[in-house]
């Protein structure tokens, strides 16, 4: 378990990276293709339409090729994608190329957290959390080193050493593939006794059934609105910085380190105050705190109380993946690999929408209006949260019934 986990940290790492990788360099990439900020989203929409692929495939992938195959194919195509950016091809290509890279990432995001919500048990909260933890230094470094890079006039390096780390990734995962992965994956269907044919398991709903399902349902609306929120800011967050802070691109890009350095905090205690506290309650207040620190964003725009606020943010929104997930899981048992499936493909579709709505908005109404398109964001996201802790608790008291 302990190889496993370190090896999804890896994964999860590299995906950090390239998920930010677009955003961290922004700026430069534009100015350098002549482009405007709603084309800047519209890669990043195509990156994420690919995980959005990615990850609805990856069940049906992994019964056809297998955990390892798949993983180290999934991992390769992404290097191969980022590599080809660093070669500086045409728009047209880039807007090619933006599919194909997400379409592993989202494969390897989503199979990798499947198997450790898979193999941790109870400890799934604080596992998952450890593993964001990774996904958030990817993030946090990447913005570093985009400014590096901006500053001397290589930005496309970044998605370069994207490709570098993500071959690294599927050499380590092809030596050190862990043992645990070749058991049997819960609910496969098991021999019978001698004259028997073997049963295929039973298929449930995709979204379950009963009272869990209004809560998978909610799960799904969370995170369309989770991750697209989070991609919108963290991509957009150094263009709002030069517009309304009147500060350098590449000072503008550490504002992110701010944010992603928050979230990686942040994940160190997430999943421990999580099973404190309980899920719901986290959730609720994560989210209650991150609308707040929105809603002043639209109120104050400088470079100082942006920084701050994005730290806060960051703080708020650090645990909210990985505990709405496991949390989700919770009420779909025996589906782990298709409900985590789900659920990052909602993700990524926010990631792929919700981006470029932001793109147009920049482009139409400007950097003071845009902030509070995000403000908007966070106030959903806090009612989609209550309305799921709502549908949980009825599902809580459905299965008490049951049980009495």
């Amino acid at each position: 378990m302990i190889r496993l986990i370190w090896l999804g940290c890896l994964a999860y790492l590299t995906v950090g990276l390239g998920q930010l990788v677009v955003g961290a360099v922004m700026e430069p990439m534009v100015g350098a293709y002549g482009v405007r900020y709603g084309d800047g989203g519209q890669l990043v929409m195509n990156q994420f339409l690919g995980g959005l692929a990615g990850t609805l495939f990856a069940p049906w992938l992994m019964r056809r090729l297998g955990r390892r195959t798949l993983l180290l194919g999934a991992i390769s195509l992404s290097a191969a994608a980022e590599i080809a950016y660093t070669l500086a091809p045409p728009w047209g290509a880039m807007l090619v190329l933006g599919p194909v890279a997400g379409f592993g990432f989202g494969i390897t995001e989503a199979v990798v957290g499947s198997f450790i919500i898979g193999s941790a048990g109870e400890r799934a909260n604080v596992a998952m959390s450890r593993v964001e933890v990774s996904f958030g230094l990817g993030a946090l470094v990447m913005p570093l080193v985009g400014a590096l890079l901006i500053d001397i006039d290589r930005w496309r390096l970044a998605f370069g050493v994207v490709g570098a780390l993500a071959a690294a990734t599927v050499i380590l995962w092809a030596i050190f593939w862990p043992k645990i992965l070749d058991a049997a994956p819960a609910g496969a269907a098991q021999a019978d006794a001698p004259g028997k044919r073997r049963q295929p398991p039973a298929r449930l709903p995709l979204l379950g059934t009963g009272p869990a399902r209004w809560v998978l349902i909610a799960c799904t609306a969370f995170f369309f609105l989770y991750v697209g929120f989070e991609m919108s800011y963290a991509h957009y967050l150094p263009t709002l910085l030069v517009q309304e802070g009147g500060i350098t691109e590449a000072t503008a890009a550490l504002a992110l380190g701010v944010f992603w350095g928050a979230m990686t905090i942040g994940r160190l205690f997430a999943g421990h105050l999580a099973d404190r506290i309980g899920s719901t309650s986290y959730l609720m207040s994560m989210c209650g705190i991150a609308a707040l620190a929105f809603i002043l964003m639209g109120f104050f725009g400088g470079a100082a109380p942006m920084f701050a606020l994005a730290a806060v943010a960051g703080l708020a929104m650090s645990g909210m993946f990985a505990i709405a997930l496991v949390f989700a899981n919770r009420y779909a048992p025996g589906m782990t690999e298709r409900t985590t499936s789900l659920l990052i493909a909602c993700g990524l579709l926010g990631g792929a929408v919700l981006p470029k709505l932001v793109g147009w908005s920049l482009d139409a109404l400007g950097g003071d209006e845009s902030r509070w398109v995000l403000a908007g964001f966070a106030l959903l996201l806090l009612a989609v949260a209550a309305v799921a802790t709502a549908a949980s608790r009825k599902a809580a008291r459905a299965a008490a019934r049951l049980a009495a």
